[in-house]
C-alpha cells in the first residue's frame, strides 16, 4: 500500500518548516521507505502501520497547534510491492527518459 499524505498544523503561523521537520522525523523513524515531496510525503508499507503513522503524526502536529488537517490518498493494490520506486520506473519506461521527481 502506498499512502500519501499531508499534515497541516493551523494557527502556528506561516512558518511551517519546523513543524514539518518534526513530522518527517517521526515518519523517518518508523523504518518505513518514503518519498518527502514539497506539498505531501508517500509511504509504502502495511495499512496498519501506515495508518498507525499517519495518526502518530497527526496527534504530533495536534500537541504543537490549536487545530490541524490531514489529507490522506491511499492507493491499495493487491499483491503490489516496491511501488515508491516503480510507479516512476513505470512512467519513465512508457516516456523513455527520466523524469524530475523528489
Amino acid at each position: 500500500m502506498l499512502a500519501s499524505f499531508s499534515v497541516l498544523p493551523v494557527g502556528v503561523g506561516e512558518a511551517l518548516s519546523e513543524h514539518v521537520a518534526r513530522i518527517i522525523a517521526i515518519i523517518d523513524e518508523s523504518g518505513l521507505d518514503y518519498s518527502l515531496g514539497s506539498m505531501s510525503t508517500t509511504v509504502e508499507g502495511g495499512e496498519e502501520e501506515i495508518l498507525t503513522l499517519i495518526m502518530k503524526c497527526h496527534h504530533a502536529a495536534r500537541d504543537t497547534a490549536p487545530r490541524v488537517l490531514t489529507s490522506i490518498t491511499i492507493d491499495d493494490r493487491e499483491g503490489a510491492t516496491g511501488r515508491l520506486a516503480g510507479k516512476i520506473d513505470d512512467v519513465e519506461r512508457v516516456l523513455g527518459r527520466k523524469v524530475r521527481h523528489g
